[in-house]
């Protein structure tokens, strides 16, 4: 009987639900919070530097994660293809962090090294003229637009407030590092170092 007074009150029905997915919630994300694995850097994991933290921001406005996650599953059919599967320590100063399944694009999470330079360009430019099967829009307006180097030190001091532990020397020297550097040299930057920085499966 009790079930039905439940289910005649739309309120308190209401309520239950909300105490209900509000203690599931809880048990699945504190324990998380808890753990040191995903709240501290996977050995090897540095902060971005100033160029890399200005391509990852461009990543983020181009749109490119809508195509294009940065999470390997522990799936037998994606470290083979993708490599050793993601780990949380390795994105704790991702903001945000690119996780995900949206794979329009190969999955990128270990895409740092794979690749030249150079044939990061050529792909941003045009991604037909080194694989003709892409469906992937160019970006050659990278090339033409240059990294505001006044708004770098500011990115890296916020990002301090939120716990990455820049340095003053690191904020101080951030606006000279980007300075007279393109968007798209930012992009390929922050690209190669991809994957690169843990040493956890190597």
């Amino acid at each position: 009987m009790k079930h039905e007074v439940i289910e005649k009150n739309s309120a308190l029905l209401g309520v239950l639900i909300a105490v209900v997915i509000s203690i599931g919630g809880l048990v699945e994300v504190v324990p998380l919070a808890a753990s040191s694995e995903m709240t501290q850097p996977a050995p090897g994991v540095e902060p971005y530097t100033a160029l890399q933290l200005e391509g990852r921001d461009i990543y983020v406005r181009e749109g490119c994660y809508n195509c294009h996650s940065q999470m390997i599953r522990p799936l037998r059919g994606e470290t083979e293809r993708y490599g050793h599967y993601s780990l949380a320590g390795e994105s704790v100063y991702d903001r945000p962090f690119q996780f995900g399944s949206k794979r329009t694009g190969p999955d990128l999470a270990r895409v740092g090294g794979r690749y030249s330079d150079e044939w990061h360009r050529r792909h941003l430019l045009n991604p037909r003229d080194l694989v003709p099967e892409s469906n992937m829009p160019g970006y050659p307006w990278l090339e033409r637009r240059s990294v505001d180097a006044s708004q770098t030190p500011k990115k890296l001091q916020v990002l301090r407030k939120l716990g990455v532990p820049y340095t003053d020397e690191q904020i101080a020297a951030a606006a000279d590092e980007v300075q007279n550097r393109s968007e798209m040299d930012a992009l390929v930057a922050y690209l190669q170092m991809l994957g690169t920085a843990s040493q956890t499966w190597k």
